[in-house]
């Protein structure tokens, strides 16, 4: 019964720990996009960002990330078989890729606080692309495990990454028209 209860623990906390991470980029962007006001507007944006930052930070996203690690741990605990299965360590290679994209963004936004980033926001919305092909290489690992066929789990990725790349440029263009008409 344990381990259904870190299972659901698991669950809850990766969905809040992704919230907080496609969540967070948004805020760099429209803080990186906000160095483009005036000096005093820009000044205003950039004390509220920080807090908007800081408080999504360190009360979500960060507790809901160690969250999810620990009822994994006990779920490997629990059930150490897991272990020796291959997709898991597949799954635990992501895992660890989605940890390090959690601390790469943690920088970032220390970068902004200082405004000393020098993110632009096209190259910032497709960072938080990475936490999507991330999040779908976790998802189908899991429910494929052993019946996944890596080559086209890898050329999903590839497409799906390409897409969201193709979009993101794509809405940089529609924006700029957008702005061109406005003026």
């Amino acid at each position: 019964m344990i381990y259904l209860y870190a299972k659901a623990v698991h669950i809850i906390f990766v969905v809040c720990w992704m919230a907080g991470l496609f969540y967070i980029v948004r805020l760099f962007i429209y803080h990186t996009e906000a160095k483009s006001r005036p000096a005093e507007e820009y000044g205003i944006l950039h004390r509220q960002f920080t807090v908007m930052e800081s408080k999504l930070w360190w009360i979500i996203t960060t507790p809901a990330m160690y969250l999810t690690v620990v009822a994994a741990l006990v779920m490997l605990y629990m059930n150490p078989g897991l272990l020796k299965m291959g997709w898991m360590h597949v799954k635990l290679t992501f895992v660890l890729g989605l940890i390090l994209y959690h601390f790469s963004c943690q920088r970032i936004m220390f970068q902004l606080q200082s405004e000393s980033s020098n993110w632009s926001s096209t190259k910032l919305r497709l960072w938080n692309e990475l936490a999507t092909v991330l999040l779908f290489a976790i998802v189908f690992t899991v429910v494929l495990k052993s019946a996944l066929n890596w080559i086209f789990g890898v050329l999903g990725l590839l497409i799906l990454s390409i897409a969201l790349m193709m979009a993101v440029k794509l809405y940089k263009k529609y924006r700029n028209k957008s702005v061109g008409r406005k003026r």
